[in-house]
């Protein structure tokens, strides 16, 4: 293998963000896929990515666990579930390996065991790693330090109709972006829902509301309201190809970091 490529484990193969992230990865000049995993419950376990899933791949098996891998390899990247991810990480912090994490939904326990452990291993965890997205984050924090007086700040997204969690690791994230800009606490005036007669809209409110349709990959709106005028933030994914693109820049640009939790903003150097 050349040893100038980044050489990657995929967690989750089987799954839509996995298998479109091991096809880009089979097409990379700068990345090498060294294996993959998916659980047992998956009836390609065992078998090739070209007979398993379809990819120009006839000798890699899929496994059920990273230690099953025979290839070596530098990155794991894992876009499942919190459960599996957490075994990822565990996996990482013991063999010392570098990781890219996109699953969202971890619970606030969860959060603490991966600060913890990333203590160990360099880790990129990020609810959404679309470069568009990330700079999406970044004009939030500005503008909510301008509108600060007499505007209303909402957060709408709409996902695909399969999409478990709610709301979107993103549209958290930007929740919690806005709660810092502001000095509040998201648990004391975060409203996820609104129905009957709630009366007047609270000034400190910060509102997330969650759509799910179809097949809408994934669009996120922060809206800034004032009295005459509002602003609106938007952020369209037409593609899941815009999160697996920032997926790999950050498997290639987390080599040789030193141990710590990292996000995208991080990778892209916006938080300066």
């Amino acid at each position: 293998m050349d040893k100038k490529l980044i050489s990657c484990a995929v967690v989750g193969a089987a799954g839509r963000m996995g298998q479109r992230i091991c096809k880009v990865i089979l097409e990379s000049e700068k990345l090498a896929l060294a294996g993959v995993t998916e659980n047992s419950r998956k009836n390609c376990l065992g078998k090739t990515l070209k007979d398993g899933l379809g990819l120009p791949d006839d000798k890699s098996l899929i496994v059920e666990k990273l230690e099953e891998i025979r290839k070596p390899f530098d990155v794991i990247i894992d876009f499942t579930f919190p459960e599996v991810s957490m075994e990822t990480m565990l996996f990482a912090s013991h063999a010392k390996k570098h990781a890219v994490i996109g699953t969202t939904g971890f619970s606030d326990e969860q959060l603490e065991e991966i600060k913890r452990l990333s203590g160990k291993f360099p880790c990129v965890l990020a609810p959404n790693m679309s470069m568009g997205v990330n700079t999406l984050f970044k004009l939030v924090r500005d503008v909510a330090l301008i509108l600060k007086e007499g505007f209303d700040v909402e957060i709408m997204e709409i996902h695909h109709r399969y999409k478990k969690d709610a709301p979107s690791g993103t549209a958290l994230k930007i929740a919690q972006i806005l709660a810092e800009s502001y000095g509040r606490d998201l648990d004391q005036v975060g409203v996820y829902q609104r129905k009957g007669f709630i009366g007047e809209r609270k000034k400190d409110e910060i509102g997330i509301q969650s759509l799910r349709a179809g097949d809408v990959i994934g669009e996120h709106t922060v809206l800034f309201g004032g009295l005459g005028e509002r602003l609106e933030i938007v952020h369209k994914a037409q593609s899941r190809d815009c999160f697996i693109q920032g997926a790999l820049y950050a498997a290639r640009w987390i080599k040789g970091k030193p141990n710590g939790l990292y996000d995208m903003q991080d990778v892209l150097g916006l938080n300066g």
